[in-house]
């Protein structure tokens, strides 16, 4: 397992800069014998001075040595335990970004008794010295991974320690609880009380309305960090891959006027004012007998499941009697998604049967819209729709929106533990069980800040960041 597999007491080295050859290159040596390791291959441009001597936080320039031979001319950083990122001693090489130098270097402080740093080793250290709880150490990733104002925005505001103050508040609150009425259970016999059942009854309500709010900002949280899936939904030529095309300004899916061109699923994102849009460009939903053509349908139907918004593309030359009929009952169907009927097609048509037909399809209860894909027309209304339909609000630097899955999911249980708090109460259970479900309440927030781990949640958290970080 990957926390069982490597020493924590061990002085580690990476380089923490992206991978490849750039102006400088970065390589991070943290643990106790970081100081001593580095030592002994630079030696400061000054003379007299050692990396021994170095005062803390302070940058001196020098080269980096195999024996006499230069390797490099670096700039090298120190930063004493237990004040730096890791809580440990940290010393950081800034080199000249060739792989060659780079690798140099790392063989230079393994052969002074270093070993590689694992992937997320350290922040994984920062989190086991107490520098940063766990929600805070998975924001780093968050941090590092983000692509828009939104989701550096929502990083940056966990990894301060915003969502994790708000835990440890509510833990501290249940913790004095769960104390007395675990007292109670102490004197049974004398059948006394220590915890006040009305204000017990009214912090549980209050830890409710707390983690529900917490619970329910999941939806913008993860719309903002994952984008929002739209499917790109219609019948096989009316345009579904001319319009994602279009959307996304560029030729991702083959366009032809053979029904069944598409057969699998195409997955792509943009960002239209801030906000990102997962499009999901299916395979026409049609009758067919083509066994790939069938598996790419299916497909069309479990990523409509997914979806938040659906574009349902609806050829504009079609007979009208087929275009109502789709739109009577494409709606019904698409109950609990934001539904965009997308008439294409419009530039087939003359004005007056283009006139027509929009007659005809103010009898639609939906959001609609008449475009034509090859000529781009009144696609810009789309793209305004589309952030209509998303619907997310305006997040402050300080609001505490969820965007973890793993926190969700704790989130979620910690919700149905107090409320068995609060039905337990209204229900008049004995005290024991009352405790038994706060302190579950308690496991699942302790859970999300790393208060309670094991090691194979940990390992999962932290394989998946970058080497060096």
């Amino acid at each position: 397992m990957y926390m069982n597999s490597i020493s924590h007491d061990a002085t580690i080295c990476a380089v923490s800069t992206a991978p490849g050859t750039g102006g400088v290159a970065v390589i991070r040596v943290s643990g106790p014998e970081a100081v001593a390791a580095v030592n002994a291959i630079y030696t400061p441009k000054k003379a007299g001075k050692t990396l021994l001597t170095q005062k803390a936080y302070t940058l001196t320039f020098g080269n980096i040595h195999r024996g006499d031979e230069l390797v490099d001319e670096v700039l090298v950083s120190f930063f004493r335990a237990p004040h730096s990122f890791t809580g440990e001693d940290i010393v950081e090489v800034t080199c000249h970004g060739s792989v060659y130098i780079q690798q140099q270097i790392l063989e230079l402080l393994i052969g002074q008794g270093c070993r590689s740093a694992m992937p997320g080793e350290f922040t994984q250290r920062a989190f086991l010295n107490g520098k940063m709880d766990l929600s805070q150490a998975e924001a780093v990733a968050d941090l590092i991974a983000s692509t828009s104002a939104g989701t550096h925005k929502l990083a940056l505001s966990q990894m301060r320690g915003g969502f994790s103050a708000e835990l440890f508040k509510l833990r501290t609150q249940l913790l004095d609880f769960a104390s007395l009425i675990e007292l109670e259970l102490d004197f049974s016999e004398e059948d006394v009380q220590f915890a006040d059942r009305s204000n017990l009854h009214i912090l549980a309500s209050t830890i409710e309305t707390v983690i529900s709010r917490l619970a329910d900002s999941f939806r913008v949280g993860n719309a903002i960090k994952n984008g929002i899936p739209v499917a790109i939904i219609g019948e096989t030529n009316a345009g579904k891959s001319t319009l994602l095309n279009l959307l996304l300004n560029e030729d991702k899916a083959i366009v032809s006027d053979i029904h069944g061109t598409t057969r699998d699923v195409i997955e792509d994102t943009i960002n239209l004012k801030g906000i990102t849009f997962r499009f999901i460009d299916t395979a026409g939903i049609r009758e067919t007998t083509d066994t790939i053509e069938s598996l790419g349908i299916e497909r069309t139907y479990q990523k409509l499941e997914q979806a938040s918004i659906v574009l349902w593309v609806i050829d504009l030359t079609s007979p009208d009697a087929l275009i109502e009929t789709l739109a009577h009952v494409i709606v019904p169907k698409l109950e609990g998604k934001q539904p965009i009927l997308v008439f294409n097609k419009a530039d087939l048509l003359t004005p007056l049967e283009l006139e027509a037909k929009q007659n005809l399809l103010k009898q639609v209860q939906a959001d609609k819209i008449v475009i034509s894909a090859k000529y781009k027309n009144n696609t810009d209304r789309l793209q305004t729709q589309l952030i209509a339909a998303a619907n997310l609000p305006e997040v402050g630097q300080n609001d505490i929106i969820v965007t973890n899955i793993r926190h969700y999911e704790a989130l979620i249980r910690a919700l149905a533990a107090i409320q068995r708090v609060i039905d337990g109460m209204q229900n008049n259970i004995s005290s024991d069980f009352l405790a038994q479900d706060i302190r579950e309440c308690m496991h699942y927030l302790g859970e999300i800040t790393g208060q309670i781990s094991n090691d194979e949640i940990l390992g999962n958290i932290f394989a998946k960041f970058c080497i060096g970080k």
